[in-house]
């Protein structure tokens, strides 16, 4: 077969610690209600300067200036072993901060919500002029700002979101309509930082790639958040808001939501519409998610840690015809948690990992690298939740010993064989497999390993529609060269129809 291959990704993270204090979902419920409690008050002292969100080993691992395997080589906790002169950017992307970030949600503010103070505007467009990823465009489109009071009236009149740095009121994001609870200030506030961070997240993506924005000819956005009005609340589109914003006038796109697994089902989606030849170039892309910020922040301020959970995420995938070098997505090798799979951890890995696997005749060893839900430990363990991802390697290696792929005294060495640590922020879709796309890649093209498994999954009982999870997968290799492809894939299926019946022929003359 003629596989379609990942040839390019990016990630990016924003510090947004004042994001977190308003519109976490734990900070907000918590606010309202109780305004008075310790957890609020201890909060501010918590949150992390930006040089020191910079530093820390997961978020350089997640914009790729630091491996999986040697981030499991450092000292932990990782919050208090910094890497040495860290840098903002890497070679999948960048750590923004807050202050750029709301230039940012300015800049792709399509319907004049979003009102900046005069002198930040001043401040911030100081700091924008020397990035490079904007340009005079997203300049003239961050304005002059406006006067102070108007933002106060706004928000004061509680038709405006606060954009706060500190204690310092810089802008606001206003509600899109008065009495549609589909455009709210908050509703508005959340999807407009979702599109900026995936808007700086594809423009890293096409730098990376060095594509023509002009030759992508379709988007699957993969985030968690809806955008639309009262009439369709979830009717998009993120996809081509996104692609807007970053020059991809000839693409058009989609959004696909299944929670932690949407984007897991996107790159299937993306990998199957370049090998039908629908389209040759597809973009996966997915921005952050402002209510996840600080899910975690309570269990953290009670053991005297600092609040982990402070950056918003963001990835893109460039997946494109086979080029003959880059690694493949293996479409014939797709894993997926069907409606009667059952809800048990070991039936859902089972349904995901081994059904694929056993219709492929690959064994469970034969995989490289698993990468799961890639929630770092440093976040989850203290809120009591575990280590995530070594919990799923224990749970395909048990799978494995059950299948008789491997002893049971084997389990500890394939979880340190086929597994790593766990780098990602816990943005519920952005953990879910996809961070590893980017060293994965490198790493089979290096040559350190052949191939790897993505395993997304989901929790649809959120909804409260059904009890159901959700899950896909899918398995990236080795790309063997275009000559193999096509020797394994020139003789069609009419021409082996033809080849039997002349065979066929031949046999009964030679009966005769």
């Amino acid at each position: 077969m003629n596989f379609p291959v990942i040839k390019a990704t990016a990630y990016a993270l924003v510090h947004a610690p004042n994001i977190l204090l308003e519109h976490g979902t734990t900070q907000s419920m918590e606010l309202a209600k109780n305004p008075e409690s310790e957890y609020l008050k201890k909060l501010p002292s918590h949150l992390r300067s930006y040089e020191e969100v910079v530093a820390y080993p997961p978020n350089q691992t997640y914009i790729g200036a630091i491996r999986p395997d040697d981030l499991a080589k450092m000292p932990q906790p990782w919050y208090e072993n910094r890497v040495e002169k860290a840098s903002r950017f890497a070679k999948y992307g960048e750590i923004m901060p807050e202050d750029e970030f709301y230039a940012l949600m300015k800049i792709v503010d399509a319907f004049d919500l979003v009102r900046l103070e005069k002198s930040f505007v001043q401040e911030v467009k100081a700091k924008l002029v020397q990035h490079p990823l904007f340009d005079e465009n997203d300049l003239a489109r961050l304005g002059e700002g406006v006067d102070l009071a108007e933002i106060e009236k706004v928000v004061n009149a509680h038709t405006a979101e606060a954009l706060r740095l500190g204690d310092r009121l810089v802008g606001s994001v206003s509600q899109a309509h008065d009495s549609d609870l589909a455009l709210t200030s908050h509703i508005m506030y959340e999807n407009l930082a979702a599109k900026a961070s995936a808007t700086l997240v594809l423009r890293h993506l096409i730098k990376n790639s060095g594509i023509d924005p002009l030759e992508i000819d379709y988007i699957v956005e993969c985030s968690e958040e809806a955008a639309g009005d009262m009439n369709q609340r979830g009717g998009g589109n993120f996809a081509k808001a996104i692609g807007e914003m970053c020059g991809l006038k000839n693409a058009t796109g989609s959004d696909v939501r299944s929670f932690c697994a949407g984007p897991a089902h996107a790159m299937v989606y993306a990998a199957a519409l370049v090998k039908a030849g629908v389209y040759k170039n597809v973009v996966v892309v997915a921005g952050g998610a402002t209510a996840k910020l600080g899910m975690n922040g309570r269990d953290h301020v009670n053991k005297g840690m600092p609040v982990l959970e402070d950056v918003l995420g963001a990835f893109a995938v460039l997946v494109t015809e086979n080029d003959g070098v880059n690694p493949i997505i293996r479409t014939d090798v797709v894993g997926r948690h069907k409606i009667g799979s059952g809800a048990s951890p070991q039936a859902v890995m089972s349904a995901l990992v081994t059904d694929p696997l056993d219709r492929a005749g690959i064994s469970i060893k034969d995989i490289d690298r698993y990468a799961p839900e890639m929630q770092n430990p440093e976040i989850t363990v203290p809120a009591g939740a575990g280590n995530v991802p070594e919990a799923n390697y224990k749970m395909i290696a048990a799978l494995g010993v059950k299948r008789g792929d491997l002893e049971r005294n084997e389990i500890n060495n394939f979880v340190a064989e086929h597994g790593m640590p766990g780098f990602a922020p816990t943005q519920g879709h952005i953990p879910s497999g996809v961070p590893f796309i980017g060293p994965g890649r490198e790493m089979i093209l290096e040559g350190s390993i052949k191939n790897f498994m993505i395993v997304g999954k989901g929790s649809l009982f959120l909804a409260r529609l059904t009890n159901l999870f959700d899950g896909v997968t899918f398995l990236v290799e080795k790309n063997p060269g275009l000559q193999a492809q096509v020797a394994d894939s020139s003789v069609s299926a009419d021409e082996v129809r033809r080849l039997i019946a002349e065979a066929m022929r031949e046999l009964a003359k030679s009966l005769a």
